[in-house]
């Protein structure tokens, strides 16, 4: 799974669990975000608004 915010790949454990975070859009969509995008931006409001 790709980052919704910087589009790199999002790492994964040896159990394939996302290394980051899944949050939902307005639109009930589920986006991944990877831990260094969620560091740099700490509020959920900001997120959404930085995704592509």
């Amino acid at each position: 799974m790709k980052c919704a915010v910087c589009n790199q790949r999002i790492e994964t454990t040896f159990l394939n669990k996302l290394l980051g975070t899944v949050i939902k859009d307005s639109k009930g969509k589920k986006k991944g975000v990877c831990s260094s995008c969620q560091k740099k931006h700490a509020d959920k409001n900001d997120l959404l608004k930085k995704i592509k």
